[in-house]
């Protein structure tokens, strides 16, 4: 089972190419300031923009430096069935825990698409398969029925919602396996998602208040319901600044500001504006980030 604070960690980038020296002082960062887990080639690692190459080098580099400290879970999706395949492939032979599977994009499938694509994949690996439904991004939403008839592939183990429906973790479980792992994929409801039911969020947030962000779900663990509601006050404004823009382009700035790397993000993706930076920065001064 995969729990607590897990960032779904950002790719540094440095005149157009990966910046590998910066992105082993993230996951160190990430991992000595308490994070339960870490989700290298998410949305949030701009995987649309990345080569194959670069993809199986990222997963490959995570688990080096990750030297097994905490679980690994391996963005793994794409829109074409066989190249999940492949990534997924290549993430259990290299010794990832977890892949992180978005439903595909653009293609638009039915139903029955979404689940002949999830049991492709999950029928050419023994590893741990988590779903990722997040409909504002792909513009597919896997329905309950889809992940319920999912769930009975042994290997297909858990879910990142971030349908932002907080009825539906609690819906699902009732009908779901009791093992079935209930991720959040939105910061501004991780607290609210634990209420119902889930386990823990992949987390843009926890890119750079990996701390704040594992506190307020070990104090929910440790059923200290007012300091987890104290810390989820307390990160709320930085939530919200770092969507203000398509992310990662404020968490990204935000990791500038804290020496972690540049700002840098691939197009399609742009710098930010220079209002969205005083509201990243002020939001960082506030929790004595920076």
């Amino acid at each position: 089972m995969f729990f607590g604070s897990l960032p779904a960690v950002i790719t540094p980038f440095i005149d157009k190419r990966v910046d590998y020296s910066s992105f082993e002082k993230i996951v160190n960062y990430l991992i000595e300031n308490g994070s339960n887990g870490l989700v290298p080639c998410g949305t949030t690692g701009e995987s649309p923009t990345l080569s194959h190459e670069e993809h199986k080098k990222i997963i490959e580099e995570t688990i080096k430096i990750n030297d097994d400290r905490v679980p690994i879970i391996a963005g793994t999706g794409s829109n074409n069935t066989d190249e999940a395949i492949d990534y997924t492939k290549h993430a259990e032979s290299v010794g990832a825990n977890a892949a992180l599977i978005v439903t595909p994009y653009y293609n638009k499938p039915t139903q029955k698409g979404l689940f002949s694509h999830f049991k492709s994949i999950a029928n050419s690996v023994k590893l741990p398969i988590i779903i990722y439904n997040i409909p504002g991004r792909s513009v597919v939403d896997m329905s309950i029925d889809t992940m319920i008839e999912l769930s009975k592939i042994e290997n297909i183990i858990g879910v990142k919602d971030a349908t932002n429906d907080l009825f539906r973790p609690l819906l699902t479980a009732s009908y779901m396996k009791n093992d079935f792992c209930y991720l959040s994929g939105e910061d501004g409801t991780a607290l609210a998602f634990l209420a119902q039911g889930g386990h823990g969020c992949i987390s843009v947030t926890a890119n750079v208040a990996p701390k704040l962000c594992s506190e307020m779900q070990l104090a929910w663990r440790q059923k200290d319901i007012q300091k987890a509601q104290e810390l989820n006050l307390r990160l709320a404004k930085l939530h919200n600044s770092l969507f203000l823009e398509s992310s990662p382009g404020p968490v990204k700035y935000a990791a500038s500001l804290l020496g972690l790397c540049t700002s840098e993000t691939r197009l399609p993706l742009v710098e930010i504006s220079e209002n969205t930076k005083k509201n990243v920065s002020d939001s960082l001064k506030s929790l004595s980030l920076i």
